[in-house]
Protein backbone atom coordinates (compact mmCIF):
# COMPACT_ATOMS: atom_id res chain seq x y z
CA UNK A 1 0.00 0.00 0.00
CA UNK A 2 1.32 3.73 -0.75
CA UNK A 3 0.85 6.54 0.83
CA UNK A 4 1.41 9.82 -0.44
CA UNK A 5 3.93 11.88 1.47
CA UNK A 6 2.18 16.17 1.74
CA UNK A 7 4.72 18.67 -0.33
CA UNK A 8 4.85 22.53 -0.06
CA UNK A 9 4.20 22.32 3.66
CA UNK A 10 5.48 25.84 3.65
CA UNK A 11 3.17 27.35 1.34
CA UNK A 12 -0.04 28.65 2.51
CA UNK A 13 -3.26 28.83 0.74
CA UNK A 14 -4.38 32.05 -1.25
CA UNK A 15 -7.95 32.83 0.29
CA UNK A 16 -8.75 36.72 -0.82
CA UNK A 17 -7.90 36.22 -4.37
CA UNK A 18 -3.91 36.40 -4.47
CA UNK A 19 -3.23 36.86 -0.42
CA UNK A 20 -3.43 34.30 1.98
CA UNK A 21 -5.43 34.95 5.14
CA UNK A 22 -2.61 36.33 7.02
CA UNK A 23 -1.73 38.84 4.27
CA UNK A 24 -5.32 39.89 4.09
CA UNK A 25 -5.94 40.84 7.80
CA UNK A 26 -2.39 42.94 7.45
CA UNK A 27 -3.93 44.55 4.77
CA UNK A 28 -7.58 45.33 5.58
CA UNK A 29 -6.06 46.34 9.50
CA UNK A 30 -3.87 48.30 7.82
CA UNK A 31 -6.39 50.48 5.97
CA UNK A 32 -8.58 50.26 8.55
CA UNK A 33 -6.91 52.15 11.05
CA UNK A 34 -5.69 54.66 8.27
CA UNK A 35 -9.20 55.15 8.13
CA UNK A 36 -9.85 55.65 11.50
CA UNK A 37 -6.43 58.26 11.42
CA UNK A 38 -8.16 60.06 8.61
CA UNK A 39 -11.31 60.45 10.31
CA UNK A 40 -9.36 61.67 13.84
CA UNK A 41 -6.66 64.00 12.62
CA UNK A 42 -8.14 64.90 9.10
CA UNK A 43 -5.83 64.91 6.06
CA UNK A 44 -3.46 67.31 7.07
CA UNK A 45 -2.46 66.16 10.72
CA UNK A 46 -2.64 62.31 9.91
CA UNK A 47 -0.74 62.34 6.73
CA UNK A 48 2.67 61.36 8.29
CA UNK A 49 0.84 58.82 10.63
CA UNK A 50 -0.96 57.42 8.16
CA UNK A 51 1.96 57.17 5.90
CA UNK A 52 3.53 55.15 8.60
CA UNK A 53 0.55 52.79 9.41
CA UNK A 54 0.38 52.31 5.54
CA UNK A 55 4.60 51.34 5.17
CA UNK A 56 4.34 48.90 8.25
CA UNK A 57 1.04 47.15 7.21
CA UNK A 58 3.07 46.69 3.44
CA UNK A 59 5.89 45.70 5.21
CA UNK A 60 3.71 43.15 7.12
CA UNK A 61 2.54 41.93 4.17
CA UNK A 62 4.69 41.63 1.13
CA UNK A 63 8.15 42.11 2.73
CA UNK A 64 10.34 38.98 3.13
CA UNK A 65 14.10 39.23 4.39
CA UNK A 66 16.03 36.50 4.14
CA UNK A 67 12.91 34.79 3.23
CA UNK A 68 11.44 35.05 7.01
CA UNK A 69 8.30 37.22 7.74
CA UNK A 70 9.01 40.62 8.80
CA UNK A 71 6.52 39.98 11.55
CA UNK A 72 9.50 37.74 12.70
CA UNK A 73 12.05 40.81 12.44
CA UNK A 74 9.51 42.93 14.34
CA UNK A 75 9.03 40.27 17.27
CA UNK A 76 12.80 39.66 17.74
CA UNK A 77 13.65 43.67 17.70
CA UNK A 78 10.87 44.00 20.63
CA UNK A 79 12.53 41.34 22.78
CA UNK A 80 15.73 42.59 22.49
CA UNK A 81 15.30 45.85 22.89
CA UNK A 82 13.39 44.80 26.36
CA UNK A 83 15.05 42.08 27.55
CA UNK A 84 17.90 42.50 30.68
CA UNK A 85 21.50 42.84 28.88
CA UNK A 86 24.76 41.16 30.00
CA UNK A 87 27.35 43.68 30.21
CA UNK A 88 30.78 41.39 30.70
CA UNK A 89 34.05 43.79 30.67
CA UNK A 90 34.29 46.21 33.33
CA UNK A 91 37.56 48.68 33.42
CA UNK A 92 39.91 48.09 36.30
CA UNK A 93 41.32 50.53 38.33
CA UNK A 94 44.95 50.56 38.23
CA UNK A 95 46.89 49.80 41.87
CA UNK A 96 49.03 52.77 42.82
CA UNK A 97 51.55 50.22 43.50
CA UNK A 98 51.75 49.37 40.28
CA UNK A 99 52.35 52.43 38.41
CA UNK A 100 55.76 53.17 39.43
CA UNK A 101 57.31 50.31 38.00
CA UNK A 102 54.99 51.02 34.84
CA UNK A 103 56.24 53.91 34.52
CA UNK A 104 60.39 52.91 34.67
CA UNK A 105 59.36 50.15 32.45
CA UNK A 106 58.19 53.09 29.84
CA UNK A 107 61.13 54.82 30.66
CA UNK A 108 63.10 52.24 29.59
CA UNK A 109 61.34 50.85 26.22
CA UNK A 110 61.64 55.03 25.19
CA UNK A 111 65.25 54.95 26.19
CA UNK A 112 66.38 51.63 24.94
CA UNK A 113 68.56 52.24 21.45
CA UNK A 114 67.64 49.12 18.88
CA UNK A 115 70.61 46.97 17.89
CA UNK A 116 70.90 45.90 14.31
CA UNK A 117 71.38 42.09 14.05
CA UNK A 118 69.35 39.24 14.35
CA UNK A 119 65.89 39.75 16.15
CA UNK A 120 67.20 37.10 19.06
CA UNK A 121 69.66 39.23 20.23
CA UNK A 122 67.67 42.36 20.47
CA UNK A 123 65.59 40.14 22.48
CA UNK A 124 67.83 38.97 24.25
CA UNK A 125 69.39 43.00 25.07
CA UNK A 126 65.74 44.25 26.06
CA UNK A 127 65.39 41.14 28.71
CA UNK A 128 68.64 42.24 30.41
CA UNK A 129 68.19 45.87 29.69
CA UNK A 130 64.68 45.46 31.18
CA UNK A 131 65.31 43.64 34.30
CA UNK A 132 64.45 45.54 36.90
CA UNK A 133 64.64 43.02 39.91
CA UNK A 134 68.08 42.72 39.58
Amino acid sequence: MQFKVPQFLEIEDKIFGPFTFKQFVYLAGGAGLCYILFKLLGFFMGFIPIVAVGVFAGALTFYRPNGKPFLDIVEASIKFAFQDKLYIWKRREVKKEQAPEKTKIDELRRSSVRLSGSKLRDLAWSLDVLDIKK
